[in-house]
C-alpha cells in the first residue's frame, strides 16, 4: 500500500536509517483497471526536512471502489501534515453521510480534522499544512477540495481546468480584517497573515487560527470519455510552471509514475527551491 510505504520510508530517514531520497511509487484499481496512478517527491533545496507528504491508492468500501489521492504540504515543521496524511481520509470516510452527500461531509470533516490538530497542539507543534484532496468514486466522479496553495488541474481534451482555489492572503484580505488579523504587503514578498504566513487557509497553526479559516474549497467534476488525467500538486510546481505548462508537459507520457516523476524533475530544472511532490491520475 502506498501510503504504509510512504510512512515506512519517512520513519527510516528521520531515524536516520536512509537518506532521502525522491520517493516514487504506482498503481491503479482493482475494478477500475482502466485507472493508473503514479506519484513522485523530491526534496527542495530548504534546510529543513522533507516537509510534503502523500495518499495515492485505491480503497474498496463496500460496493464501492474509491481513488483516494492527497498532497500535504507541511509548514513550520511536519507534524500535522503526516497527521492528515493518517487521518483525513479516514475521518471523510466516516461521515454518516458521506455517500448522500458528499460535498457536505468532506468539509465537516475538513472541520472535524482540523480540531483535532488544534486540540494535540502540544504533541504537534505550532506549525500547520495545505491540503488538496481527490476522491474518485468507481470512477466516474471525482471530489475534489482543498486549503492553501497545493492545487489540483484536469486535462480535458487537452485544455488545463484548476479544480482547486489557491488561498492567497492577498485575495482574502477583507475576510482576514474582518476576524481582527492582517495581511502583510511587504516589497519583494507575498502577502502574509499577520506577517507569517503566506496561504489564508490551512490546518493546523494555532496561533493564527483566529485569523485563518480552515474552510475548504469543494468542487465534483463527472469524468467522462474527455477527460485525460489529473494532477495533484504541492506550490513547488505550480510556483515555476502554470496548469497548462504542466498538462502540455506529461500529454504525451502514457505512464502515471513516469508522468509524475517528469513535473517533479522539470519544477528542479525550472530552479523551484520548495519540497516538490506530485500525483498523475490518468484515465486510458
Amino acid at each position: 500500500m502506498t501510503t504504509a510505504r510512504h510512512i515506512l520510508h519517512k520513519m527510516k530517514v528521520k531515524a536516520g536509517f536512509s537518506s532521502a531520497p525522491p520517493d516514487t511509487g504506482k498503481g491503479k484499481g482493482k475494478v477500475s483497471k482502466h485507472i493508473t496512478h503514479g506519484f513522485n517527491l523530491v526534496k527542495g533545496k530548504t534546510s529543513h526536512p522533507m516537509e510534503d507528504f502523500l495518499v495515492s491508492n485505491f480503497k474498496q468500501i463496500g460496493d464501492h471502489e474509491l481513488g483516494l489521492f492527497a498532497i500535504f504540504d507541511g509548514h513550520m515543521g511536519h507534524a500535522v501534515a503526516t497527521y492528515l496524511q493518517s487521518h483525513l481520509f479516514d475521518n471523510i470516510m466516516k461521515e454518516p453521510d458521506f455517500w448522500t452527500e458528499p460535498e457536505s461531509a468532506i468539509r465537516r470533516a475538513y472541520e472535524t480534522t482540523d480540531a483535532e490538530i488544534l486540540e494535540k497542539a502540544l504533541v504537534l507543534g505550532r506549525g500547520g499544512s495545505t491540503a488538496v484532496t481527490a476522491i474518485l468514486v468507481d470512477g466516474k466522479t471525482l471530489f475534489v477540495a482543498n486549503l492553501g496553495d497545493s492545487r489540483a488541474v484536469i486535462s480535458e481534451n487537452g485544455e488545463a481546468k484548476q479544480l482547486s482555489v489557491d488561498h492567497d492572503p492577498g485575495t482574502e484580505k477583507g475576510q482576514i480584517e474582518s476576524r481582527g488579523g492582517f495581511v502583510s504587503i511587504i516589497p519583494g514578498d507575498v502577502p502574509r497573515v499577520d506577517g507569517q504566513l503566506a496561504v489564508a487557509r490551512a490546518f493546523g497553526d494555532k496561533s493564527l487560527k483566529l485569523h485563518l479559516s480552515s474552510e475548504p474549497h469543494v468542487e465534483m467534476v463527472k469524468i467522462n470519455e474527455t477527460v485525460e488525467f489529473i494532477i495533484l500538486a504541492s506550490d513547488g510546481l505550480w510556483k515555476v510552471m502554470s496548469n497548462q505548462e504542466a498538462v502540455d508537459a506529461i500529454k504525451n507520457i502514457k505512464d502515471a509514475q513516469t508522468a509524475a516523476k517528469h513535473l517533479t524533475e522539470a519544477a528542479v530544472t525550472r530552479k523551484s527551491k520548495d519540497d516538490v511532490s506530485c500525483i498523475v491520475v490518468r484515465f486510458q
